[in-house]
């Protein structure tokens, strides 16, 4: 189902709304603790906003990305961070277009409700980095379950989901014709296997709940296997369109907050008898980073269409990753520059959110790959690694 203009205008303002019940004062703290946002994705769950995705036959809103993009860049842009909740959305797309009907029922109306989280996403391992076919984790078929053991890395709310979308081998890499073929997807519900399960958390710049994980002979139920054996790799690049887009919202999300701060403290902001926006050099950096946000919002436009019609949109969902990211980066120096030494004081929360907004330049997916993905596969050069 899409959403007319005045019904995502709608949507928009609901989670404003939502948010100001949020202000930055909660996020800040919480960045001090290193605390997860626990009340605020309660009652983002309550509202029905991180289910937008599940059809409405399982307890969702039966929305699309364009939709999901609007919740996450309000959510940015309010001074919070989307990031505790983001990946229901975008793992989502895996058990919605390759999970069985009997694991929708069975899941998608207990995660629409919030009785279980699907927060956690295995694929990134230390080994292996960017090159997801070379990840060693294994799961090896014995009667009706699979033995999982490996270690993952730089995964995100494991403390906080129920349930991990995990990517592992099952055909040893040697064993099979193409790289990519041998690796599987499978849901693991982590609180039934947490005796074999080991996180530890990664003291990272931002609040952001990462962990490192050790699997030990976890066990997976063999109805747990999500689509067919040996064709996980698929699986998660169809999802990963998906992340792209909704990261690039996000990043929108931050690069207008940046802008709306920085318009503001410009305009407040009064030295040798006359406001600081007034000065170019203050002025037209935050000009600039503001059109580059518009630019890239209209290609996350793009994608998010395309991807809700079914159309192929690789090459749209990268570059508006892309371009948000890089659009952000921009505005975040500028509002450094703007607040000048107040940006560096936590209680202006510029820093905590410059901190952030780095992060979407190397994760998920760095630019760089973005870079060699337009090269290779949208201009037609040769591979460059």
């Amino acid at each position: 189902m899409t959403s007319t203009a005045e019904e995502l205008d709608l949507i928009r303002k609901s989670v404003r709304a939502l948010c100001a019940k949020f202000p930055e004062t909660y996020w800040r703290e919480l960045d001090e603790k290193k605390a997860y946002p626990e009340d605020f994705i309660k009652a983002l769950t309550q509202e029905g906003w991180l289910s937008v995705l599940i059809p409405e036959e399982y307890g969702g809103a039966g929305l699309g990305i364009k939709e999901a993009c609007a919740i996450l860049e309000e959510v940015n842009r309010s001074g919070g961070n989307a990031g505790a909740g983001h990946a229901q959305m975008y793992t989502m797309g895996a058990v919605l277009r390759h999970g069985s009907k009997e694991q929708k029922q069975r899941y998608l109306p207990k995660i629409a409700s919030g009785e279980l989280r699907l927060q956690a996403f295995g694929v990134t391992e230390p080994t292996a980095g960017s090159d997801t076919t070379s990840i060693e984790t294994t799961a090896v078929k014995k009667g009706d379950r699979y033995i999982v053991n490996g270690q993952k890395i730089w995964i995100s709310r494991a403390e906080h989901s129920d349930l991990m979308l995990l990517l592992a081998r099952t055909t040893p890499k040697e064993q099979v014709a193409k790289k990519t073929d041998g690796l599987s997807l499978f849901l693991l519900d982590m609180k039934d296997q947490k005796e074999n399960i080991t996180i530890r958390p990664i003291d990272t710049m931002i609040n952001h709940a990462t962990t490192e994980i050790f699997f030990e002979n976890v066990e997976i139920p063999e109805e747990n296997l999500i689509g067919e054996e040996g064709k996980g790799f698929r699986y998660v690049l169809s999802g990963m369109n998906a992340e792209r887009i909704l990261i690039a919202a996000e990043s929108i999300g931050d690069g207008l907050y940046f802008v709306d701060k920085s318009v503001q403290y410009a305009n407040e902001r009064v030295v040798f008898d006359r406001p600081i926006g007034q000065n170019q050099g203050v002025q037209f950096p935050i000009s600039q980073s503001f059109m580059d946000i518009q630019a890239a919002q209209l290609m996350m436009q793009k994608a998010a269409d395309m991807f809700d019609n079914g159309e192929n949109c690789g090459a749209e969902a990268n570059m508006a990753k892309y371009l948000a990211t890089e659009a952000t980066w921009k505005a975040a120096n500028a509002a450094m520059t703007t607040y000048g030494g107040y940006g560096f004081a936590t209680e202006y929360n510029i820093e905590r959110k410059f901190r952030e907004a780095r992060l979407f330049i190397v994760a998920p997916v760095t630019n760089n790959l973005v870079l060699s993905y337009v090269g290779q596969h949208v201009l037609g050069l040769p591979r460059s690694f």
